[in-house]
């Protein structure tokens, strides 16, 4: 570019100084051109027409590059702004964002901290029903409201747990002695009866006793179970019928007569002929039975002190265990089995409890 101008100005010099001093002039021109800037013109020194048109040869070329250069700069400057834009933009969703998951974050904790506090009233609320007492009514023969827990579910039925003369047992080595013969004051009486979740429970008019050891009973009610709760010698019937009774000082003695099959059962056929249709309907028919018909003809038994083998599970009953059975018709069997598979307590120890059996 520095050579370039020279020429120029040598051109310039050429057509306007005469033939005598061409020569020189051109030479300092060029020197004054290739000098740099600073040090073209001494201070203070007067410019020559050559020098001036030199310089304006100069900025002529000047001009050109220095547009090209603010025109650089411009699109430089431009491009700067859009990526400072851009980077703007960026960091606002970077710092949306951030604030969102700040947001998501403390709303996820605030959930937690809720679900903490149920969880620990409901832990709070449990350990107070486990450690308040306990008075449910519901229990059954299995699961979870069956035997084993009878004495969980209501702080009233601890026996069932913790007794040690519960029943029912399973009866062997009795002692043989002569025990008096129990006595019976049965007569035909008006009843009701009800299926009552557990068993067919039927209620039997007033006057009915047995005596036993100058102890007078009055019959309250009998019910069945299937298979028979009592054993002998390991040994159940396919049903037991409980005659419940209970002395004038509030004392219960339990006459139980095994039931196996054969023959019709009359006083079952009785009952099972006024069946309620629902489950704790009772009904009260207007014909009779005589409790006499549950027993067997020969009435030697077994005899020892026991519980209740239903909640409560109280215990101070006297058992009294017929040793001969009565008969069944096997449709009259099916017709409870249909009602109630299973409604037996499992035996219970024994706990070196004497047994007593007749001759």
């Amino acid at each position: 570019m520095r050579h370039l101008i020279a020429l120029l100005a040598c051109s310039f010099v050429t057509m306007s100084a005469s033939a005598n001093d061409i020569e020189p002039s051109a030479a300092r021109l060029a020197a004054s051109v290739s000098r740099p800037a600073s040090a073209a013109l001494p201070a203070k020194a007067t410019i020559s027409p050559a020098t001036a048109i030199a310089a304006s040869a100069k900025k002529a070329v000047l001009v050109p590059a220095a547009a090209a250069s603010e025109e650089k700069d411009g699109k430089e400057e431009e491009a700067e702004v859009a990526l400072s834009a851009k980077i703007a933009e960026r960091l606002a969703e970077l710092r949306e964002r951030q604030q969102a998951r700040a947001t998501a974050a403390a709303r996820a904790k605030k959930v937690a901290d809720a679900r903490r506090r149920q969880d620990e009233q409901a832990a709070a609320a449990a350990a107070a029903i486990a450690a308040a007492p306990k008075h449910g009514t519901v229990w059954s023969y299995e699961g979870e409201t069956g035997p084993a827990n009878w004495s969980k579910i209501n702080v009233d039925w601890g026996k069932c747990g913790t007794g040690n003369r519960q029943s029912p047992i399973d009866i062997r080595d009795g002692i043989k002695v002569n025990l008096e013969q129990i006595g019976f004051d049965y007569h035909p009486s008006s009843f009701s009866e009800v299926n009552n979740g557990h068993t067919i429970s039927v209620t039997v008019g007033g006057g009915n006793f047995i005596t036993v050891g100058n102890q007078t009973y009055e019959l309250q009610e009998f019910h069945f179970h299937r298979p028979s709760e009592e054993r002998v010698n390991g040994k159940g019937t396919e049903m037991v019928i409980h005659m419940v009774h209970r002395s004038a000082e509030g004392k219960v003695a339990i006459v139980a007569v095994l039931l196996e099959r054969g023959q019709p059962h009359r006083l079952m056929q009785t009952v099972w002929d006024n069946l309620p249709l629902e489950k704790f309907e009772t009904v009260s028919p207007s014909v009779v039975l005589d409790p006499l018909d549950a027993l067997p003809e020969k009435r030697e038994y077994f005899t020892y002190m026991g519980s209740l083998s239903e909640p409560p599970c109280t215990e101070g009953v006297l058992w009294l265990v017929f040793k001969q059975p009565r008969q069944a018709s096997p449709a009259q069997m099916a017709l409870f089995s249909r009602l109630y598979p299973l409604n037996a307590r499992p035996v219970q120890s024994t706990g070196g409890r004497m047994i007593k059996e007749s001759n």
